[in-house]
């Protein structure tokens, strides 16, 4: 059984620093590259990252480049968002989310998309205060 689950999200002030991490079981975690998404409350699930499955392809919404880095540990089936200089307008619950199939090549435009994934975590809530 596929199973992802997130944690490390919490209450932070803006300019603060969080690190999300989702731990993945059931799966050969490496044949897969690996997104994460957000979903702010009335706001349809928007991309934030991904990355490919050995980790050396990155891949960024335009609102958290330069503030999120997403990283990878193969050998310990883990996918983390390292979120800094965080904004009120990051307050959202945030999913990470397994590819599709597995690839070896795929575009920026393929990951960006909540269809290009079919397996789910339960969300971790990130709440930033301003």
């Amino acid at each position: 059984q596929v199973q992802l689950v997130e944690s490390g999200g919490g209450l932070v002030q803006a300019g603060g620093s969080l690190r999300l991490s989702c731990a993945a079981s059931g799966i050969t975690f490496s044949s897969y590259a690996m997104g994460w998404f957000r979903q702010a409350p009335g706001k349809e699930r928007e991309f934030v990252a991904a990355i490919s499955r050995s980790g050396g392809a990155t891949y960024y919404a335009t609102s958290v480049k330069g503030r999120f880095t997403i990283s990878r540990d193969n050998a310990k089936n883990t996918v983390l968002l390292q979120m800094n200089g965080l904004k009120s307008e990051d307050t959202a619950v945030y999913y990470c989310a397994r590819d599709r199939k597995p690839r070896t090549i795929a575009t920026a435009d393929y990951f960006s998309r909540a269809r290009s994934y079919d397996t789910w975590g339960q969300g971790t809530q990130v709440t930033v205060s301003s």
